[in-house]
């Protein structure tokens, strides 16, 4: 990875941005629809030169205020603004959090278990920050054995995505699916965390470049995967066929990256279908997308 991964990150957001999306007219003569470098500058109150020292790595202490400001100026989401402070204390060599060294959180609370019961008959799983499921809804086994999904003693979600053949069966956009569990692997995980770096070095050994590829990419590219906490994924399920399931992250704020992953359908045929693989009433789970 490239020793200058903050600079990489504010150049790839500077060149998402427009000018008509902060407020400035396009003008004439621009060789490419991101902002210039002395647009930036301005809308985030510091000098061209201070930000071309930022992006070409020659300064590696911007403050906390200076982050702020560039990502109000870049109008950076509540997760991306997570990678710019976690990019930033790690290119200064003071990553500001503390190194993850305990094990991954295995232990369920009796609340989690409460509210996971309440969300019962949709499909939903509790996972840590590596991806192991913990602990899941009736709706999400019946969705979810047959795929593989909860093969084994101890369930992974992303050593199921790249180890397990049936996996590029059951996600016919396998590669969208496959940027969404890295990026939220390197989120959810400090740089020396010894038990991300295990599971990292088994998936490089057994899945090869498709993993390995993701893992090592800049943070360029991983930025292009931070909003992976809602969306829509497309499954191929042997006994419901395909599905559209609208799926929504609830973090769990007790320090121990622990996430729900609730699944909801995303069309009227996939309301249908998981009525049926569950054996519920027509419309027990109802279409929460078009």
């Amino acid at each position: 990875m490239s020793d200058n991964e903050l600079g990489a990150f504010l150049r790839s957001r500077r060149d998402a941005i427009t000018p008509a999306e902060v407020g400035l007219p396009a003008g004439p003569r621009r060789r490419a629809p991101g902002l210039r470098r002395a647009e930036l500058a301005t809308l985030a109150g510091v000098s061209v030169d201070y930000l071309t020292r930022l992006e070409q790595g020659r300064d590696r202490h911007p403050s906390a205020q200076v982050l702020a400001a560039l990502a109000e100026a870049l109008q950076l989401s509540a997760t991306e603004r997570v990678l710019l402070r976690n990019l930033a204390k790690t290119t200064s060599g003071d990553f500001y959090c503390p190194a993850i060294e305990s094990p991954p959180a295995t232990a369920v609370r009796p609340t989690v278990r409460a509210l996971l019961s309440r969300l019962e008959p949709a499909p939903a799983v509790l996972v840590n920050r590596l991806g192991d499921a913990l602990a899941w809804t009736t709706g999400y086994e019946l969705l979810a054995e047959p795929l593989g999904l909860l093969a084994g003693d101890a369930p992974n979600l992303v050593r199921y995505h790249f180890t397990d053949p049936r996996a590029r069966a059951t996600y016919p956009e396998w590669h969208l699916v496959a940027d969404a569990l890295v990026a939220n692997l390197k989120l959810d995980s400090g740089p020396d965390d010894q038990h991300l770096a295990a599971l990292a070095d088994e998936l490089t050994v057994l899945a090869g470049a498709a993993f390995a590829s993701r893992w090592t990419a800049p943070a360029t590219t991983v930025a292009a995967g931070v909003g992976v906490r809602a969306g829509v994924e497309r499954v191929v399920h042997p006994e419901a066929g395909e599905l559209r399931l609208a799926f929504e992250t609830l973090d769990l704020s007790d320090g121990d990256h622990q996430r729900i992953l609730v699944y909801l359908p995303g069309d009227e045929a996939t309301s249908g279908a998981l009525d049926r693989l569950t054996g519920l009433r027509p419309g027990s789970l109802h279409a929460v997308a078009g």
